[in-house]
């Protein structure tokens, strides 16, 4: 199943328990996906759908972040509603250990030494973990090991 089949079904399913947040966060994801499919011209592939995902899913981290220092509660807990609910259409995130071992694996294959070469790790270790891990986490995890 597609994305947007998993949307569709989703959102029939939400508009019959009547379940106003999920529906509108499906919607707006559909919207989201449905606009990028008319950009490119062409039907997303599952990269280019995890990645509008991605997007989304850092948009509200971005938000929380501000609503959680601006110490507006009520408003945090909305996004972290939104956050359980996108996490749904997000492939499983991986460990730190996992994000360890393919790090390790990157600087061995690129012989990196120093934090100058933090971009050649990043570069072999973004697609993989892509959609599946923080990027800031993928980062600090990559520039600890060439420390």
């Amino acid at each position: 199943m597609t994305l947007l089949e998993d949307l569709n079904h989703d959102m029939k399913e939400a508009m019959k328990r009547k379940d106003k947040q999920a529906l509108s966060v499906i919607r707006m994801v559909k919207s989201t996906v449905m606009n990028e499919q008319i950009n490119l011209g062409h039907d997303l592939t599952s990269e280019e759908e995890l990645t509008v995902l991605s997007r989304e899913v850092k948009q509200r981290h971005d938000s929380l972040n501000e609503f959680e220092k601006g110490n507006r509660e009520d408003l945090a807990e909305g996004i972290r509603s939104e956050l359980t609910i996108l996490s749904k259409y997000m492939p499983e995130q991986l460990s730190k250990e996992e994000i360890k071992s393919i790090v390790e694996e990157a600087i061995s294959q690129t012989g990196a030494n120093s934090p100058k070469d933090m971009g050649k790790v990043m570069g072999i270790v973004t697609p993989q973990v892509k959609g599946k891990a923080d990027g800031k986490q993928v980062a600090a995890l990559v520039k600890a090991a060439l420390a």
